[in-house]
């Protein structure tokens, strides 16, 4: 039989949020296993202890902001209202039924004013990964790193050129030594090196005239535009992130590699025994950089770019023994010289390739001459991994 429902709105009732919240909900179980009152000690010297008016508690103000990314709820004003009508949501913040929530402007004021320029944000996430070590939810012996792209908001056609000064790599000293030790054991004289006061190169970049932050990412089967990169370390338990660094979208993924790692690996105190990349980190600092720390390297392959109807680079063997290279005809190509930028030079007898029936295949050079080059640390990236100490 059918009766119409008499309206309950306004009937009072004996109940506890502890009551209305289902018990396998997300919120209960991150409540369950974190603890999140660190937050209030590590923002405690952004705060006046005698002096304004009460602040909100910035446990709460971060509870809310991980509730907007745990449930894509991506503006602040929404984030507000859901959490207004959300009993789970105020359980979560330790809110009453009636309690107020804090409005949207004191949520981004202190975002964008108390918490900006510092590193608040990198300390929560240092706090959090600490308590899963503690879980037991972080091996920290295998590591993975890999990088994706975030869009700014920002049309890529709306952009200015900018010269960009361009400031050396981390591992440029390590490599200006080596270039200069291979040269001086080779019987080399040393390469003339720009005086410090010269201006340093530049080169011109894309810049986004709605974000500067953003980089102009132009890379082989991805989207063209202004990007930000995330590079993200996992660990290989169960995929918990261990480390998350964000450039510009023009930064190479293998510039960040090598200190992002030591970070993770010195404030974590992980025992790490292997990496695993992809082909974006195949690089010879990178693969130099792992060797040198005594990991296991795991790393993607890219095949290198090839003109059709001509050897493949690969068809030219290199002899350790006597430091040369073999063309497929058997001929030597013996070292000639290290360039400033790291690479070994071997080159042919002009004489023996002017009459060569597979020079077509070879090269086009007017002088008969076939060039191979090797980096200093490709041996590094041959190996490609070493046995776990």
């Amino acid at each position: 039989m059918l009766k119409p429902a008499s309206p309950a709105q306004t009937e009072l009732e004996m109940v506890t949020l502890e009551q209305l919240v289902p018990k396998d909900h997300l919120l209960r179980l991150l409540d369950q296993h974190i603890r999140f009152d660190f937050i209030r000690e590590a923002t405690q010297h952004l705060y006046c202890e005698n002096n304004g008016r009460p602040a909100v508690d910035p446990v709460v103000l971060f509870k809310m902001l991980f509730i907007g990314y745990l449930f894509g709820i991506r503006s602040e004003r929404r984030l507000v209202k859901e959490i207004e009508v959300n009993v789970a949501y105020r359980w979560f913040l330790g809110f009453r039924l009636t309690d107020k929530v804090p409005d949207a402007s004191t949520l981004s004021q202190n975002r964008r004013r108390r918490f900006v320029g510092t590193d608040i944000e990198q300390r929560i996430f240092d706090g959090i990964v600490e308590q899963a070590i503690e879980h037991k939810l972080i091996g920290g012996r295998v590591l993975y790193t890999d990088s994706t792209h975030l869009k700014a908001n920002a049309n890529k056609r709306h952009f200015e050129i900018h010269q960009l000064e361009q400031t050396p790599a981390a591992y440029l000293a390590e490599l200006d030594a080596a270039i200069e030790a291979d040269r001086v054991a080779a019987g080399k004289k040393p390469l003339k090196r720009d005086d410090d006061d010269s201006a340093p190169p530049t080169k011109e970049i894309k810049v986004s005239t709605v974000d500067p932050d953003a980089g102009f990412m132009a890379r082989d089967n991805k989207p063209t535009g202004f990007f930000y990169l995330d590079h993200r370390t996992v660990d290989g338990v169960h995929a918990l992130i261990v480390d998350t660094h964000v450039t510009p979208g023009n930064v190479h993924d293998s510039q960040p590699y090598l200190a992002r790692l030591d970070r993770a690996k010195e404030r974590f105190e992980l025992a790490v025994g292997a990496v695993g990349l992809d082909a974006g980190y195949f690089t010879p600092q990178v693969c130099k950089g792992i060797l040198d720390r005594e990991l296991f390297g795991v790393m993607g392959y890219k095949r290198p770019s090839h003109r059709d109807g001509y050897f493949y680079k690969r068809d030219y063997l290199y002899d350790a023994v006597q430091d040369c290279y073999r063309c497929p005809t058997g001929e030597v190509l013996p070292y000639r010289t290290t360039n400033r930028l790291g690479y070994r030079e071997y080159a042919s007898n002009p004489k023996h390739c002017a009459d060569c029936a597979q020079r077509a295949q070879c090269t086009q050079s007017r002088s008969h001459q076939k060039l191979v080059t090797r980096h200093l640390w490709e041996a590094c990236k041959e190996a490609r991994s070493t046995p776990i100490a």
